[in-house]
């Protein structure tokens, strides 16, 4: 059983070290010792809360699809020429990028400040761990 120290715990949620404090001691989060006395959050128990505690803006498309990885956000930047465009987002804490025609950019009417749905849908995900945690 994975265990997490608080402050790592606060970081993987981008909450406060008081937040997470806070949760411990209303119940919300168990916690428990490491063996230098240190407390720690079950790491399993902290993904079902962060997954009970997701708040995601709604899709404005309003489009059935199967793509299940769907990120709504605002487009911070666009960088441009001819051919091809690089197209960043910021959805909540994730920056997603997305590389594809100027035409789309264009016929999207996709600049800084508007509201944007980046879809994912791959056979390739790629999934790493810290060092050491193998």
């Amino acid at each position: 059983m994975t265990q997490l120290r608080i402050n790592d715990a606060a970081r993987y949620l981008a909450v406060s070290d008081d937040t997470v404090r806070r949760w411990i001691a209303d119940g919300v989060l168990g916690s428990s010792k490491d063996p230098a006395g240190r407390a720690v959050v079950d790491a399993l128990e902290l993904a079902r809360l962060a997954h009970r505690n997701a708040v995601l803006p709604g899709d404005p498309s309003d489009i059935g699809r199967s793509a299940r990885n769907r990120f709504v956000g605002i487009v911070t930047e666009v960088t441009m020429d001819t051919v091809m465009a690089q197209v960043e987002l910021q959805c909540g804490p994730h920056r997603v990028v997305s590389l594809m025609s100027s035409e789309a950019v264009r016929d999207l009417g996709l600049e800084p400040g508007s509201v944007a749905i980046a879809v994912v849908k791959a056979t390739t995900v790629i999934v790493e761990t810290p060092a050491g945690k193998a």
